[in-house]
């Protein structure tokens, strides 16, 4: 894999500049945290070097899409444990997905 762990934590810093992450009371330093993540997904990639582009491409899309799915689900229970409402966005997609409709 092109890309080092060392290099893919530094822009994942870098484009929580745009969409911090709340780390909240977590007892591990961030920078490590994003250092397990960059490493683990470096490796993951370079376990695809076998694999075609369009291989390598679609696992990636569905390991990123199983990844916003699952914060996802977890933003919208923290938001419901606290009682808080979820945005008017994901109201309405919840209301759609309860009535059986296909997201746009």
């Amino acid at each position: 894999m092109p890309i080092q762990p060392e290099q893919l934590a530094a822009l994942m810093h870098e484009v929580e500049q745009e969409d911090p992450i709340d780390f909240a009371d977590l007892p591990f330093p961030e920078d490590e945290l994003r250092t397990l993540v960059a490493t683990h997904l470096c490796e993951m990639a370079a376990a695809m070097e076998k694999f075609s582009t369009e291989d390598r491409l679609m696992t990636l899309l569905a390991v990123s899409a199983k990844l916003v799915l699952e914060n996802l689900v977890l933003h919208v229970q923290l938001l419901r444990r606290h009682g808080l409402p979820v945005g008017d966005n994901v109201e309405a997609l919840l209301g759609r997905l309860r009535k059986g409709e296909a997201p746009e």
